[in-house]
C-alpha cells in the first residue's frame, strides 16, 4: 500500500510539473508574445528592415557610395526639413543608439543627394555593384551650357542626373558643377525619346523640372536613423536657397545671331568700358551681399544680357533693382566705404527712390527701388532741375538667377516682358540715343515734388 502510494505521488508531480510547463508555453504564446506583438505594431513602419523600404534602400545607397569613395551628401527637402530641427543634437550625439526612425522613414518615393562633379571619376565598377545590388540605373545628360558660346563644342554633353530605383525607392542623384560665378549649378532633367518615361518619378522630383544655382556649402557629417550622411552644415539657409534656386541660361544663340546683325564694338573704348563697368558691377555685387541686400540687373544692364549676353559698350552705367522692402539705411554708408560715392539721391524711401553712385572714370552705378501694386510694379524717376516725378510700370515678375560677366545674379524669370515693358516691341534694335523721360514705353508722368520738400528728395552731389 505504501508502495503504491508512492508511485501515485510520483505520476501526480509529473502531471503537476507538465501542466505548469504548458500553461507556462500557453502564457508565453497569448500574453507576453501578444503584449509584445502590440509594441511592434507600435513602431511598425518606424524600424528599419524589410518594414520599411525608404531606410532600406537609402542605407544600401549609402553603402554602395561609400565603397567606392562617392562623397555624396543630401540635399533632399523633406528628410533635410527634419533634420534641420533636430541638427545641433545629431551633431552632439553621433553615436547615439538608434531605435525609432525619425528621418528617412517618411514614406516618399524618392530621396534626394547630390554629388560635386569634379569630385569623382564616373567609375563603370560602381554601376555593376550598383546592378549586383539589386539597383537599376538610368542617367540623363544635357549640354554643357558653359561651352554654348563655342560653337566647336557646343553640343558636348555632361551627366545631369541619375536615378537609382530599388523595389518601390528611387535615389534620385543630382550632379553639380562649379561655374565661373563661384556657385554651384545642376542642369535640369530632360528625357530622350528612346527613355523610359516612367522609370523617372518627375512629378516627385524636388530638384531638376529646372536648372539651379546654390552657394557651395559648408558640409558636416552627422548620423541620422543608424545611417552616416553628409548635409548641409546649415540646412534651413540651403532649404531657403532651394526655394528661389531656379537659373535661367544666358541666350547665346540669339546673342549670336545679333551680333550678326550688329556686329560687336571692340574699339579700346568699348573694350575699355566693359572692363569697368564689369569691376563695378562686382564691387556692387559684394557691397550689396555683404548687407544682405538682394538685387538684380534691371534696365540696359539687364538688356544686355538678355539680348547679347553682355555689357552694351555704349550703355556709360550699371543698372540694379532693389525691391524697396529690401532697402537698408545703410547702403549708402557701404557703398562710399568702398570708394562709391554717392551721385545723387532723388525721392524719398516711401516714394520713388533712387540712387546713384559714381565709379571710377566717370561710370555710374545706378540703383532704382521697385514698388509693389496690386496688378504691377514700379519704379520712381524725378527730374532734378523741374521736380517732375516720373513713374515706370512693370508687370509682376519673380527672380531668377543667372550668370552675367562671371559673376552669380538675379534677373526677372519673365525677362522678356520686363525688358519689352521698358523697350518696346524693338527692343532688340540697338537705340544710341536714349532719354529716360521720354524713350521708355512704360513711363508716364506721376506729378511733382513739393517745392519744401526738394532738399530731402532731390539731393546733387
Amino acid at each position: 500500500m505504501q508502495r503504491i502510494n508512492k508511485n501515485v505521488v510520483l505520476a501526480l508531480l509529473t502531471a503537476a510539473s507538465s501542466l505548469f510547463l504548458l500553461f507556462q508555453l500557453y502564457y508565453y504564446r497569448y500574453y507576453i508574445s501578444a503584449k509584445n506583438g502590440q509594441a511592434f505594431s507600435k513602431l511598425k513602419g518606424s524600424l528599419p528592415g524589410h518594414e520599411n523600404s525608404q531606410w532600406r534602400v537609402v542605407k544600401n545607397f549609402l553603402s554602395l557610395v561609400s565603397s567606392h569613395k562617392v562623397p555624396v551628401y543630401l540635399v533632399d527637402p523633406l528628410v533635410l526639413g527634419l533634420i534641420g530641427k533636430d541638427v545641433e543634437q545629431l551633431r552632439s550625439s553621433p553615436d547615439s543608439v538608434f531605435s525609432e526612425c525619425q528621418y528617412f522613414c517618411t514614406h516618399s518615393d524618392v530621396t534626394t543627394f547630390g554629388l560635386l562633379d569634379k569630385l569623382w571619376e564616373h567609375k563603370a565598377n560602381m554601376f555593376r555593384a550598383a546592378e549586383k545590388m539589386g539597383f537599376q540605373w538610368q542617367k540623363y545628360e544635357g549640354r554643357d551650357p558653359r561651352l554654348e558660346g563655342m560653337d566647336n563644342l557646343s553640343g558636348t554633353e555632361i551627366p545631369l542626373h541619375y536615378i537609382f530605383k530599388m523595389a518601390a525607392h528611387a535615389i534620385h542623384l543630382v550632379v553639380f558643377y562649379e561655374r565661373s560665378g563661384n556657385y554651384l549649378w545642376h542642369g535640369p532633367l530632360r528625357l530622350k525619346q528612346h527613355m523610359d518615361r516612367k522609370f523617372v518619378p518627375f512629378q516627385k522630383l524636388q530638384l531638376g523640372r529646372y536648372a539651379g544655382a546654390y552657394n557651395r556649402p559648408e558640409l558636416t557629417l552627422i548620423t541620422a536613423d543608424g545611417l552616416k550622411v553628409q548635409i548641409p552644415k546649415d540646412p534651413s539657409q540651403f532649404l531657403k536657397e532651394m526655394a528661389h534656386s531656379k537659373f535661367l541660361e544666358c541666350r547665346y544663340k540669339e546673342a549670336r545671331s545679333f551680333f550678326q546683325l550688329y556686329p560687336d564694338d571692340i574699339s579700346l573704348d568699348g573694350i575699355e568700358f566693359r572692363k569697368k563697368a564689369r569691376a563695378l558691377l562686382h564691387l556692387a555685387a559684394l557691397t550689396l551681399d555683404s548687407l544682405g541686400v538682394s538685387f538684380w540687373l534691371s534696365s540696359g544692364t539687364c538688356l544686355g544680357w538678355y539680348r547679347q549676353c553682355n555689357i552694351i559698350p555704349y550703355s556709360k552705367d550699371v543698372d540694379l533693382g532693389i525691391f524697396i522692402q529690401d532697402y537698408k539705411s545703410d547702403i549708402i554708408q557701404a557703398f562710399q566705404k568702398v570708394g562709391l560715392p554717392l551721385k545723387h539721391k532723388f525721392g524719398k524711401v516711401e516714394d520713388s527712390l533712387e540712387l546713384s553712385f559714381l565709379g571710377g572714370d566717370d561710370v555710374k552705378l545706378d540703383i532704382f527701388f521697385f514698388y509693389e501694386e496690386d496688378d504691377h510694379m514700379w519704379n520712381g524717376g524725378t527730374q532734378a532741375k523741374s521736380g517732375k516725378k516720373f513713374k515706370y510700370l512693370f508687370p509682376k515678375f519673380m527672380l531668377c538667377w543667372t550668370e552675367f560677366a562671371e559673376l552669380k545674379v538675379q534677373v526677372p524669370c519673365e525677362t522678356l516682358d520686363y525688358v519689352e515693358a521698358n523697350y518696346g516691341k524693338y527692343w532688340d534694335v540697338p537705340l544710341k540715343v536714349w532719354d529716360w523721360k521720354s524713350s521708355p514705353t512704360n513711363v508716364q508722368s506721376n506729378g511733382m515734388w513739393p517745392v519744401d520738400e526738394w532738399d530731402d528728395v532731390i539731393q546733387m552731389y
